[in-house]
């Protein structure tokens, strides 16, 4: 599709993708709904409130206030048949060949309220988050760590390939893109020390992951089926869960990490709609085991495929790419991950976000940790201009971007999902 308004080949915001988010300016501080669409965003409220919506039938007019919301939350819980009208819609809007020319195109003055450069808004978190779940899905990145730990023979737990492994994460700290976070502090065991100290993080990593939100509720006591669950994805953001290594090795037994990842959780400030990765799904890694029924899929083709990409920036600007890889590298599909959350009868809820886990290859530079990429902190990585790095110091600025598609087909990503490590307070 082409599109009246000019936008480069290599944006992520092509007319074939159209995220959702919540923005504002300083001519109007209150956040609201907007579409990212090549550099600029379009302010759904403005259009909204300009008859934009006018031709949109299956919007009824007395839903058009859920744009001037300060979360997707009420938008997300109208379902996926909506999303995909309103998206459809907005796209007509901005075709060249536009069905509806007076109502965008061809109305400068509409234009230019509602049009706004990417340079001036500023990104919100775009959905208010009641509970946050990290699974474990990424099979090579559990593999890797395992090994590191546990020698080769050990490295997969005897239930990974048999259920998603999660664990509830914490949802206050989930951070919009570019706010920066500072080095937590915690209980470290240092080897060989008879008792701990607090101290200082010293080993601060990474974790590339893909989050989900929810679109709408179940019913508590029941469950989601497996071949149900896609219209109960709202869409994917990017997601950096980062994690305090050396707090973390001395909490997490018996019950997991906490206090080595609540300081923090960065998303990318675009929701990618589940219809617009539709083109882009496949099949992730192979799993030889006979799962439980409520996990066997019809569709094997469930992985999205987004090409990933890590970038460390360094205080002084040097700015090096650590990580390539797919988000194929995945085990459990997102339906595979609502249904096992709520095979107990859990219910969640609109704008409940889910991660995917560490998305790893197996080759070097493919890892989405620097755990694994450093070998558990023994082979520093070479940076551009002379730095090393084992895991993340003061003042770096950590930059993932991801997307599908193709320059000529239009791409649809997320932009950055950035996140700046300040000293300790």
């Amino acid at each position: 599709m082409d599109s009246w308004l000019p936008i480069s080949a290599k944006s992520h915001f092509s007319l074939a993708n159209i995220p959702f988010g919540i923005i504002s300016t300083s001519a109007a501080s209150q956040p609201r709904v907007a579409v990212a669409i090549g550099d600029y965003a379009l302010d759904l409220d403005c259009l909204a409130r300009h008859q934009g919506f006018s031709q949109c039938t299956a919007l009824e007019q007395a839903h058009l206030d859920i744009f001037s919301d300060a979360s997707l939350n009420r938008f997300a819980s109208l379902g996926r048949a909506l999303h995909r009208d309103v998206r459809q819609y907005i796209q007509s809007l901005l075709r060249v060949d536009t069905p509806f020319p007076a109502l965008l195109r061809d109305n400068s003055e509409l234009r230019n309220k509602a049009l706004i450069l990417s340079q001036q808004i500023t990104n919100h978190l775009p959905m208010t988050i009641g509970d946050y779940t990290d699974f474990f899905a990424g099979r090579n990145h559990a593999q890797t760590v395992g090994a590191l730990f546990r020698g080769p023979d050990n490295a997969l737990n005897p239930n990974y390939n048999h259920l998603p492994v999660a664990y509830h994460g914490r949802a206050s700290s989930v951070v919009v893109s570019g706010t920066p976070l500072h080095r937590p502090k915690g209980q470290v065991m240092p080897p060989g020390a008879p008792a701990p100290v607090f101290k200082p993080c010293s080993r601060l990593d990474i974790e590339l992951e893909l989050g989900m939100f929810i679109a709408r509720p179940n019913e508590l006591g029941q469950p989601i089926a497996v071949d149900d669950a896609d219209d109960y994805i709202f869409g994917y953001v990017l997601m950096n869960d980062w994690s305090a290594r050396d707090i973390q090795a001395w909490e997490y037994v018996p019950l997991g990490p906490f206090n080595a990842k609540n300081f923090g959780t960065t998303i990318s400030p675009w929701v990618v709609l589940a219809d617009a990765t539709e083109p882009f799904k496949t099949t992730g890694l192979p799993n030889d085991t006979n799962l439980q029924q409520y996990l066997k899929e019809s569709n094997k083709e469930n992985i999205v495929d987004f090409n990933l990409e890590v970038a460390l920036c360094t205080e002084d600007g040097d700015s090096t790419v650590i990580t390539r890889t797919s988000s194929k590298n995945l085990l459990w599909s997102w339906p595979q991950m609502i249904a096992h959350h709520t095979i107990s009868g859990c219910n969640l809820r609109t704008g409940d976000l889910l991660g995917s886990g560490t998305i790893s290859g197996l080759e070097e530079r493919t890892q989405g940790s620097l755990l694994e990429q450093t070998r558990g902190g023994k082979s520093p990585i070479k940076l551009h201009g002379g730095h090393e790095r084992i895991f993340v110091n003061d003042n770096d600025t950590i930059v993932m971007t991801g997307y599908a598609g193709t320059t000529k087909s239009g791409l649809v990503g997320f932009g950055e999902c950035r996140g700046k490590i300040l000293p300790c307070v």
